[in-house]
Parts: C-alpha cells; structure tokens; sequence
C-alpha cells in the first residue's frame, strides 16, 4: 500500500497538542473587522479546541492515529 499523505491545507490550520486534542484558530477574524466591536475581535483572537465530533474526521487528514 502507498503511505498516506499529509493534507496540507489541514496541516496549516489545526495543531496537535501532546494531549491528543486539536488547537484551531476561530473563524471570523480575517477581514470586515471594523464593523466588528473590540470585544468580539479579542474573543476571536483566542485559540480554541476542535469539538470532539469533528476530531476523528481532522487527525485522519494529518495522518494522526
């Protein structure tokens, strides 16, 4: 069987901590900010888990067991 490959636009966007779990950016904090108040922006600039549903679908695209 050939080896499996990275998916690297997943690659660039979660990282795997030595817990198992996924850290991920929040989605929203790209463009259009200025309409958006201070307190939503600092909020979405925090870093936050992957939810456990999407988890198994996530580390198989890193290749993660």
């Amino acid at each position: 069987m050939p080896k499996m490959k990275t998916h690297k636009g997943a690659a660039g966007r979660f990282e795997v901590m030595k817990n198992g779990k996924l850290k991920r950016r929040r989605a929203g904090h790209n463009h259009i900010l200025e309409k958006k108040t201070s307190k939503r922006k600092r909020r979405l600039n925090t870093e936050t888990f992957v939810s456990p549903a999407d988890e198994k679908r996530i580390k198989r695209l890193l290749g993660v067991r």
